[in-house]
């Protein structure tokens, strides 16, 4: 298994204190927008940080991917180029849908294709 990708260590960091016995992350990427901290992947489900509860309230949800029903990528490319691009990822979960805004369409589709691997 190759080391996880991550843009921040305190983020990977947090990922792993939690992991179940013989799961491995995959991926830990940064948010950007309002709410959510991050995203994280490992082999047996999909971890997202939301910071948009009351009182500076912070939740950590985690969704196994069988419990996944769709996952959407919705990409918003700047004519710049792919380099300023963002990428929102949208994670179904019976009646609600998680969305998670990236810097960079990239991760947006690395995400999508984890999910869509271990979903199916």
């Amino acid at each position: 298994m190759t080391a996880p990708v991550y843009d921040s260590k305190g983020q990977l960091q947090q990922i792993e204190s939690g992991l179940l016995e013989g799961e491995t992350i995959i991926a830990v990427y940064d948010a950007v927008g309002a709410g959510t901290g991050f995203i994280g992947l490992t082999t047996r489900r999909v971890i997202i940080q939301d910071k948009s509860f009351a009182g500076k309230r912070v939740a950590i949800t985690s969704i196994p991917y069988a419990k996944v029903s769709s996952v959407s990528v919705v990409s918003n490319k700047s004519w710049a180029g792919q380099f300023f691009s963002t990428g929102t990822i949208a994670i179904t979960v019976g009646t609600h849908t998680y969305e998670v805004e990236f810097r960079g369409s990239e991760k947006t589709h690395h995400v999508h294709n984890v999910i869509l691997h271990y979903a199916s």
